[in-house]
């Protein structure tokens, strides 16, 4: 018997052996992640002091609610992604019921009906739905083998249109779109077959123009503005233009903080809001940008390396329609600013002034924490 042999029979010998964990794994945060969140956090505080045109309140509730949306994403680190997966039926259901509840119930505000009242507060079924939705679905495809067939990828389509319907008739159409996505990914991300892309692809094409017909005569308004803002400079492509010369005056290295004309002589419209990375281009210029964009994509690479990690094909496919949610986030944004995209109302994702956003991107960043430390206990 060699000594290795006999260090194998020797009791709790493997234990012994075998290193610890640090303390560090017991918190099930994932180092890398919540360091580049912190940065990106603490980059849109700067930002947004010269955005809101330097008042202190806004930034002080923007952190009360940034520290809310951490506590929310440890406690979801905490939960492992088999329990979400018996969740989201419940989930789905009790989304579904709120945003029913919405049309019936629901609290006005700037023509739009998205918000329930509660005692003390009031809150957006539809923002629960951007966890919830790929949550379900990944839960109902990895019931069988993957990649789906074509009977659980309609009824998964169903499952994905009951509450985009519902959301697209408070009218949003910017959420109802980010929902859809989070959707297509865990369907894409499955292993569906090619043709069936193809296809679905083509009927997409084709009912464009039924599309059209069902949309808000301010919706098909900002379509039209898109493809041509100078048709009404003063109206509704007022927005995009003020956007893209706060931009392009900004040039390389920008004209300062707190040096913008566009934003701090109020030409640039919610300047702390949707327009926001339009300060960071005048302020800050393509540096600052260029910085920006590099911090989101390397959250977003992190998040794509846990969801390839995950312990199980619920794991994955829910990490990974997350992380790639987040960077349609990004990428709507931006383009909607720089005039490459309609404007559809989405926030510039930890930089935007505003709470329930900050709060479900942070429940989304938990999830991945949450797949990653289970990841590592499965293969331990």
């Amino acid at each position: 018997m060699s000594s290795r042999d006999f260090q194998r029979t020797m009791p709790g010998a493997s234990t012994h052996f075998r290193r610890s964990p640090g303390w560090w794994s017991y918190t099930h945060l994932d180092a890398w992640l919540l360091l580049l969140l912190l940065a990106l956090c603490s980059f849109g505080l700067y930002v947004l002091y010269s955005a809101s045109s330097q008042d202190m309140l806004y930034v002080q509730r923007q952190m009360i609610r940034m520290a809310a949306g951490f506590a929310v994403l440890i406690f979801l680190a905490q939960i492992r992604p088999r329990s979400f997966m018996l969740l989201a039926p419940w989930l789905y259901l009790l989304g579904v019921g709120f945003l029913v509840a919405v049309m019936l119930f629901g609290v006005s505000a700037k023509g739009a009906q998205r918000w329930i009242a509660l005692p003390g507060f009031r809150f957006q079924p539809s923002e629960l739905m951007k966890l919830v939705i790929p949550m379900a679905m990944a839960a109902f495809l990895v019931r069988d083998h993957l990649p789906p067939s074509l009977k659980r990828l309609m009824v998964a389509v169903v499952i994905l249109a009951i509450p985009a319907a519902l959301i697209m008739k408070q009218p949003d159409l910017g959420t109802s779109l980010l929902i859809a996505c989070s959707g297509v990914f865990v369907i894409l991300l499955s292993g569906i077959y090619w043709r069936y892309v193809i296809v679905a692809l083509g009927l997409i094409g084709a009912a464009l123009p039924v599309f059209w017909s069902f949309m808000k005569p301010y919706q098909q308004q900002r379509v039209l503005t898109f493809l041509n803002p100078e048709s009404d400079p003063l109206g509704s492509g007022w927005n995009i233009i003020q956007s893209k010369t706060a931009i392009g005056s900004g040039g390389v290295s920008g004209k300062g903080w707190l040096q913008g004309t566009q934003s701090q002589l109020n030409f640039l419209p919610e300047s702390h809001t949707d327009f926001i990375i339009a300060v960071i281009g005048e302020e800050l210029g393509i540096y600052g940008i260029i910085f920006l964009i590099l911090l989101y994509l390397l959250i977003i690479a992190r998040g794509l390396i846990i969801a390839a990690r995950g312990a199980d094909s619920f794991s994955r496919l829910l990490a990974g329609s997350v992380t790639l949610t987040f960077f349609v986030y990004v990428m709507v944004n931006i383009g909607m600013v720089t005039g490459l995209l309609p404007v559809v109302g989405v926030p510039l994702p930890m930089i935007s002034y505003g709470g329930t956003s900050i709060v479900t991107l942070m429940a989304g960043f938990g999830i991945l924490m949450s797949v990653s430390a289970h990841s590592k206990v499965h293969r331990h």
